[in-house]
């Protein structure tokens, strides 16, 4: 390596992790990485590193970015911002990366900040080199993997591409939090019964893809091959994260999730051939734990589906889902450690009386969420407030989910199984992406090609198709 010359290349996934990340071509990719390195120079490094990539995860923690980032300020001097970024894109073998050219000051020393961003809109790199005007230097583009020989996504069997076509759509068109979407239509004069798809956390796009997995488009697909129409769309953490990271201080669910989950439901007003007195909606983790919120938005709503959605308090489910993963390893290391300690402490915070807005958000559970986020939480019972909903609902959980357990849906039963218009099925053999897998569950298998269990998708149609009207008049 040259003088002054740090590289790092590029996980496991946080589904309950809230992040903040934009998308291809509605990425300002110069914001994102303007934000990237203010969260790095604040000592926000949790945050920082909630935007790499599985990889790179693995590569560097926030401790690593930490001791990265004062080594560098103490070897060419304290940091003293930026000029104007630029954006170079290079082609790596079939496979397009952004890569972000921050001119940077270090004491009296120049360097040149890269950050890379790959498919995903994720960050695939990071380093800090001599200046260099002639564009991103060989080092860089040679690190990055070209177009990957691996597993790709291929539909079930269960998809007929034949039956269905598929419009691009906007969520909140024409306003600040426009999201690109997708409609996927039934072929025929319809009108047919539409199904809204709600993601888990973090910024996932319109697929909620995974690895080489697409559980949303498994599920749109298959049920448009059976006559529903379905809407999906990319989250408002994926497409607006330099906007959002300027008002980080003050997000709650509503602004991550409920709101453009309503505003899909206000979208099939302009679709045509969509039966309006027959809108459902579908959330998965996050968005099954958000379902009564978006249920008591809008009375239009026909009827509520729940997949794995917690019920019991965000924190603990984080802590016991980090606390599981860790306990898949043979043995803990003093890092590994430090870091569940840390993380219980965090749980501690959100759970003081003393939480306020203006507890830092570097005290809270992974560093990522502010004091609004956990605040907006407290108190809320998903099961006991969907008690007053007057949609009917089908709750739906994997036996093998680690994320969100069978303890979650009990709490479900337990609050609504004394109303007949509420359905419950438990897959034994399921995981979090409602997935067949065998043993325990690892977050190694979402990397693994697989596709929505037939029975799931099937069962979701049915029951759709045999509820009766209890939304619009």
């Amino acid at each position: 390596m040259k003088k002054h010359t740090i590289a790092w290349r590029l996980v496991a996934i946080g589904l309950l992790a809230i992040g903040l990340m934009s998308q291809g071509a509605y990425a300002d990719r110069a914001a994102d990485g303007t934000a990237f390195l203010q969260s790095v120079k604040s000592g926000q490094y949790a945050e920082a590193v909630s935007h790499f990539d599985a990889v790179m995860k693995q590569a560097m923690s926030a401790a690593q970015l930490k001791d990265t980032w004062e080594m560098v300020c103490q070897k060419v001097g304290a940091y003293g911002g930026i000029t104007k970024p630029q954006v170079w894109k290079k082609d790596v073998g079939g496979n397009v990366y952004d890569i972000v050219q921050f001119p940077s000051k270090f004491g009296s020393t120049s360097l040149d900040i890269w950050v890379v961003y790959d498919l995903t809109g994720e960050i695939g790199g990071l380093w800090f080199l001599n200046p260099s005007p002639g564009g991103p230097p060989a080092a860089i583009t040679q690190g990055l993997p070209a177009k990957s020989a691996g597993p790709q996504y291929t539909a079930p069997s269960y998809v007929r591409k034949e039956r269905f076509e598929e419009y691009p759509i906007f969520v909140n068109e024409g306003e600040e939090w426009q999201l690109p979407g997708t409609l996927t239509m039934p072929k025929g004069e319809g009108p047919f019964p539409i199904l809204i798809l709600v993601h888990g956390s973090g910024p996932n796009d319109r697929d909620e893809a995974i690895g080489p997995n697409k559980p949303f488009m498994d599920i749109a697909w298959g049920l448009a091959s059976n006559g529903i129409a379905v809407v999906r769309y990319d989250k408002r953490t994926k497409v607006h994260s330099a906007k959002l990271a300027k008002m980080v201080d003050k997000i709650t669910v509503k602004e991550e999730t409920v709101d453009d989950a309503l505003a899909a439901v206000s979208l099939t007003h302009s679709l045509q051939r969509i039966d309006l007195k027959r809108i459902y909606v579908l959330g998965h983790s996050l968005g099954g734990m958000l379902i009564p919120r978006i249920g008591a938005g809008n009375s239009e709503i026909a009827g509520l589906i729940v997949l794995a959605g917690p019920t019991r308090p965000f924190e603990d489910i984080l802590l016991e889902q980090v606390t599981y993963i860790a306990s898949l390893k043979d043995t803990l290391t003093a890092d590994d450690k430090a870091e569940l300690a840390k993380l219980k402490q965090q749980v501690a915070n959100v759970k003081s009386p003393k939480l306020s807005l203006k507890t830092p958000m570097s005290t809270l559970p992974l560093g990522t969420s502010p004091a609004s986020y956990w605040l907006d939480l407290r108190g809320y019972k998903p099961a006991e407030s969907a008690k007053t909903l007057k949609q009917p609902m089908l709750i739906m959980q994997g036996g093998r989910d680690y994320q969100v357990t069978e303890a979650d849906f009990k709490l479900w039963k337990d609050a609504l199984s004394s109303r007949t218009d509420v359905t419950f099925k438990l897959y034994p053999d399921l995981n979090h992406l409602f997935m067949t897998g065998v043993g325990k569950a690892t977050p190694s298998e979402y990397e693994k090609p697989g596709s929505v269990e037939p029975a799931v998708v099937s069962d979701i149609a049915d029951w759709i198709n045999g509820q009766q009207t209890v939304g619009a008049k």
